[in-house]
């Protein structure tokens, strides 16, 4: 924008001119039509205050540019996409996991307008939002029903207010898990009205902990999936078939949270093994809950499957309202799970499924292509190769179980490691203002960039060209 035809000339470089005399400028005015004068004024205030704080003489094309940027900095989106190129496919800080085609174009459908959210079609009455989805997931697990909640932290904490609210759950002290945020187990657990039973130790618990510990103020058993950390060594643990068979015997439910909570066997994808929903409810369990968008590949949801009539107390449970899924969430998770029926083809359409499988040689095309554009990017005295590294599924997903992948590596110019350290930051920094900021991860004194997750690498490398640099 040429601004020196866009206002009067300052004849008086002393001092910064009157706020109303800016408002009169062209610029200023263009400015405010499109975003609003309570804006702009902020802007004019904010950067008149600067100025007069500084030594040197007003100078009106600075403070009109300085202006525009901090308005357009204000109207600009806080949640943009970026490259994940951190090796963790399922990146809690990075949204975890893309959603396919077919769940973006079922939100927009019925993002812009009105749609059966709460109607029944067919009876011409209301209807339940979950039963957009419900039939679907009881399908793909063997559950009797179901029902969905904004997350899997809300999922553990409606079954636990409803199945035990004022009494006691029982629960293996190896499986007091912390997730992401440091949110823990325990503190659900009270958040949901219920006392903690801790049983076993740390590395080893036993069926009889469990029968030991069952009394009068028992509400339900309960197996939660370690699936951020893993205990090694001298272990034993409870598996679901002989908690299912304590808690028939004393009268009790089995809740299992997988957490993961995988629709598939991991393990004929050439992935690593996960309990699947199906296989857990087959083994007893009364109630699973899992996520959405993890291994499931879907929109961030908590999925509670399950007997139908504690799946019936659960919805009926007015904590059920303040945790339900809008009508995005819910068109994207039933897309998705609709991916699912064609076992032969979900692994391609379901992205989350298709990083994760990708080939090695694939992943390496991919380093090969940007490892030169990136050097002429980072400039004199940094240097590119491709290396192979390991991937991590996520960080709340099966985080010790890593996948081969291979990494474009920049080094930095040479120089003390205080000063490499620095270089490195400073790269960092500059790939995170890229247009499509650029998220990768500094081990060995190198800025290594996974490129498990960069499918297309052609949009990667066009920003990498000067005029589209953002520095």
């Amino acid at each position: 924008m040429n601004t020196s035809e866009s206002m009067p000339p300052v004849t008086d470089r002393s001092r910064p001119p009157s706020v109303d005399q800016i408002l009169t400028w062209p610029l200023m005015a263009r400015l405010c039509s499109l975003y609003g004068r309570p804006l702009v004024l902020d802007a004019i205030r904010a950067g008149l205050d600067h100025w007069r704080r500084q030594p040197r003489p007003f100078d009106d094309t600075d403070f009109v540019t300085d202006v525009e940027q901090a308005v357009l900095k204000a109207v600009a989106p806080s949640l943009r996409p970026v490259f994940n190129l951190t090796g963790t496919v399922l990146h809690t800080n990075l949204g975890r996991a893309p959603l396919p085609q077919e769940a973006i174009d079922a939100m927009v459908g019925v993002a812009s307008g009105a749609s059966n959210l709460e109607f029944d079609l067919d009876k011409g009455k209301r209807g339940d939002r979950d039963d957009h989805v419900e039939a679907r997931v009881c399908r793909l697990t063997g559950a009797e029903s179901a029902t969905v909640v904004n997350n899997n932290a809300a999922a553990v904490l409606l079954v636990l207010n409803t199945l035990a609210r004022r009494r006691e759950v029982i629960v293996s002290r190896g499986e007091l898990i912390e997730i992401g945020g440091a949110f823990r187990l325990p503190d659900i657990m009270a958040r949901a009205g219920c006392k903690l039973h801790e049983v076993g130790t740390t590395n080893r618990t036993h069926p009889r902990d469990f029968d030991e510990a069952i009394s009068s103020r028992t509400g339900l058993l309960m197996k939660a999936y370690t699936s951020n950390y893993r205990i090694e060594g001298f272990t034993a643990e409870v598996g679901e078939s002989e908690l299912a068979a304590i808690a028939r015997e004393k009268d009790l439910p089995l809740a299992v949270d997988l957490g993961s909570g995988s629709l598939l066997d991991m393990t004929a994808l050439g992935l690593p093994a996960e309990p699947t929903v199906r296989e857990t409810l087959g083994k007893g369990a009364d109630v699973v809950t899992f996520s959405g968008d993890k291994l499931l590949g879907g929109p961030q949801a908590g999925i509670i499957a399950g007997r139908k009539d504690l799946i019936q107390r659960i919805k009926r449970n007015p904590l059920k309202r303040a945790l339900r899924c809008d009508k995005q969430t819910l068109a994207a998770l039933e897309a998705v799970l609709g991916l699912y029926s064609n076992p032969d083809t979900v692994a391609r359409r379901v992205p989350a499924l298709r990083l994760l499988t990708r080939p090695e040689s694939a992943i390496k095309a991919t380093a090969l292509a940007i490892a030169e554009p990136l050097r002429a990017w980072a400039g004199a005295g940094w240097e590119t190769s491709v290396m192979p590294v390991k991937s991590q599924i996520g960080s709340g997903s099966l985080p010790l179980d890593l996948l081969s992948s291979a990494a474009v590596r920049l080094s930095p110019p040479a120089g003390n490691k205080r000063e490499r350290n620095r270089q490195l930051k400073l790269l960092s920094s500059r790939l995170r203002q890229l247009p499509m900021p650029v998220i990768g991860r500094i081990s060995d004194e190198s800025l290594l960039l996974d490129c498990r997750c960069l499918e297309d690498e052609a949009p990667f490398i066009a920003q990498l060209q000067p005029e589209t640099e953002a520095l």
